[in-house]
This record gives C-alpha cells, sequence and structure tokens, in this order.
C-alpha cells in the first residue's frame, strides 16, 4: 500500500521508523533484531536508507594525498523484500541522485517494482566528495527535483531507452524530503520552500521533515509550505538525543540547531541520564504534534531501538 493511502485510511495516529542497512561486510542479523523490537509498535511503514559510494582522503608518509573509495551499504533491495514478505510492513526505500546515474537509478526503480515496492523517497543525497565517472554517454539527476521527475515518468511508462519490450508504466508513492530550519544551502527558509514546491509540482506525494527539537520551527514551516501551495501531506521527522556528543554532532551534521533548555540540561546532566532527558524531550514533542493532527510522526531509529522503545512505553497512542 502507498503511503499516501495509509495516511488516507488511518483511524488513528501513524508511528513510522527509518533504519539504516548494515555496513559492507556486517551481516542482516543485527538489522533482524532492530526490525523485531519495532514491529511491535505496528509501523504501516518503515524507511530503508541508502549511500552511495563515499570518497576517504588519507595522508601518505610523504605528506601528500590518496584518495580511497569506500564501498555503499549493500542490500537494500534484500532487505525490501524482507520487510515487506516477512513482517507485511510497507517498505520506503530511498532513492538518491549521488553517486548513481539515471540509468542505474532506472534499474534499481525495476528492481524495486519487480518486488511489488510501492513507496521511495527521493532524495538527492550527502556530497560525500566521490564523483562517479560516466561513461557511455549516461548522465546523472542533479537534484531531488530530477530524480522526482524520473520517477515520475516512470510512472507514466516512460523509460530512458524507446521502444522497450513490457514497458508498463509503474506506481509509485514518491517521498521528498523537508527542511523545517532549512537546507544549509537554501539562501533563506522561503526558497526552500519554493525548491519544495517544485519537487511536489514534479510528482512527490508527501514530505517528510529533517529532524528537528523545537515543533515551533516545524509549524511554522508547514505554514510557509501551505501559504506557498504545497497541499502534499507533511511527515515530521523526530530523532531521539541519547548522549552528551549529540548537541555537537547533530548540529554540525544536519545543520539543525539545539533548543538552549535541551542543550543545558543535557550538559549538565551525568552522562547515565542523557537518555531518559532525550526521551522526556522527544515525548513532549510527539504529544503536541499528534495534538496539532499531524499525519503521522516518523522516527529517526537508524541502528538503536533502545531509546524508541523507552518513548513508545511513554507514548499513549
Amino acid at each position: 500500500m502507498k503511503v499516501i493511502e495509509h495516511i488516507e485510511k488511518a483511524k488513528k495516529p501513524l508511528i513510522s521508523f527509518e533504519i539504516i542497512p548494515p555496513k559492507r561486510g556486517g551481516d542482516v542479523k543485527q538489522l533482524l533484531s532492530i526490525l523485531e523490537e519495532i514491529v511491535k509498535y505496528n509501523p504501516p511503514f518503515i524507511d530503508i536508507t541508502s549511500h552511495a559510494a563515499e570518497a576517504i582522503y588519507e595522508e601518505t608518509p610523504d605528506g601528500g594525498f590518496k584518495v580511497k573509495v569506500k564501498r555503499k551499504r549493500p542490500g537494500t533491495l534484500g532487505i525490501c523484500a524482507l520487510i515487506q514478505n516477512k513482517y507485511n510492513i510497507d517498505a520506503v526505500p530511498h532513492v538518491i541522485c549521488q553517486g548513481f546515474s539515471k540509468e542505474e537509478t532506472e534499474d534499481f526503480l525495476i528492481e524495486l517494482h519487480y518486488l511489488g515496492i510501492d513507496n521511495v523517497l527521493a532524495i538527492r543525497g550527502d556530497d560525500n566528495g566521490f564523483r562517479k565517472p560516466l561513461q557511455y554517454g549516461r548522465s546523472a539527476n542533479s537534484f531531488a527535483v530530477d530524480l522526482v521527475r524520473q520517477i515520475a515518468s516512470l510512472n507514466k511508462g516512460k523509460y530512458m531507452e524507446d521502444g522497450l519490450l513490457d514497458a508498463k508504466p509503474m506506481n509509485f508513492c514518491i517521498g521528498v524530503g523537508g527542511y523545517p530550519e532549512k537546507h544549509f544551502e537554501a539562501p533563506n527558509l522561503l526558497t526552500d520552500v519554493k525548491y519544495t514546491k517544485q519537487k511536489v509540482d514534479a510528482g512527490a506525494d508527501y514530505v517528510v521533515s529533517q529532524m528537528f527539537f523545537d515543533n515551533q520551527k516545524f509549524f511554522s514551516y508547514v505554514d510557509a509550505c501551505k501559504a506557498n501551495g504545497i497541499n502534499a501531506p507533511i511527515i515530521p521527522g523526530l530523532k531521539i538525543l541519547t548522549n552528551k556528543k549529540h548537541i555537537q554532532s547533530l548540529p554540525k551534521n544536519f545543520y539543525i540547531d539545539i533548543p538552549d533548555e535541551l542543550a543545558n540540561e543535557v550538559m549538565e546532566a551525568k552522562p547515565e541520564h542523557v537518555l531518559d532527558i532525550g526521551v522526556e524531550w522527544t515525548l513532549k514533542q510527539a504529544e503536541e504534534l499528534l495534538n496539532k493532527n499531524v499525519p503521522a510522526i516518523h522516527f529517526y531509529i537508524m541502528q538503536d531501538p533502545k531509546p524508541i522503545k523507552k518513548l513508545m512505553e511513554k507514548l499513549d497512542i
């Protein structure tokens, strides 16, 4: 079932999760243990992140640098099939621009369609310093809106190569990212909202937000989106702050603010108390969001289900 269909048919607030595939060379055991924990909460869908290859610069003994390519995390297709067939939960794989040609993207989408995957999240992906060489006349999507257009074209049966046999239309529900505190490359929030509008106009069905710790910023973002003609559902994304390092690492890596009240409480607390502080903060966020009738709440689990387990024990839904 499509994400927007889950939203339209929901009789109670929806809770969804996002996980990360195991690293290359790892196995699925840890992922299975995470899934076994979060499926207890009956999520209608689970997002699976995707990562392209990335360049790592290593300093040589003579003071120079050499580039090594760290391969992407494997297994997205298998994980999607596992989630849908073992747990009967809709999988939402992330499809990214960075590190993939349009041809590779089309092949990936064909495989997803074959597996019965109805949903994708189309994002540009982080700039990881690696540019995959494009050969044989191939091209790549530069921005998320370009990727949305490609998926929307496939939904109409338009493939990159003309005259393909059995080139039937696909039927993906397309999600895109939104940024309540604006994307760090956008000059201001209004400009960023206009970029989101372009993605919706290109074929996106819903928006899921970057994590935030101040609900007022999300509410202001939703108001700005509506004022600019964005009528697609906007799902808030939340992450539980679990350790003191998050005070520096989350703003650095995700370009978000940590409210003074939360930052001060975490910095003054003993390390073993930080998780409880983070859970209580996210609980208050979730309760307020649910009272405002958001279509769903999307939790960034990543690779540790313990924080969400503590939160879900307290969240009354």
